[in-house]
């Protein structure tokens, strides 16, 4: 089953320049794999939720911990 790659339409992550985010969504059975990406870092985080939630929620879920990730990280490799 192929995944969907979406960039986001939402603000840039906090701490991180304006680069766009892409979102890749993975069925698997009763859950969903959601995977963020930000351009400007090549930062991946990764979800696992399940299948019944919307995309939008999953999609929040996935930003929201790429952010603390990028938040978490020293500012010259962002």
């Amino acid at each position: 089953m192929a995944g969907r790659r979406t960039p986001s339409s939402g603000k840039p992550p906090r701490g991180a320049s304006a680069d766009r985010v892409y979102f890749e969504f993975l069925p698997q059975g009763a859950y969903v794999k959601v995977s963020a990406v930000h351009e400007g870092t090549g930062t991946e985080v990764s979800i696992v939720g399940d299948a019944r939630v919307t995309q939008a929620d999953l999609q929040r879920i996935a930003l929201r911990k790429l952010e603390k990730t990028l938040a978490e990280m020293p500012k010259k490799r962002r």
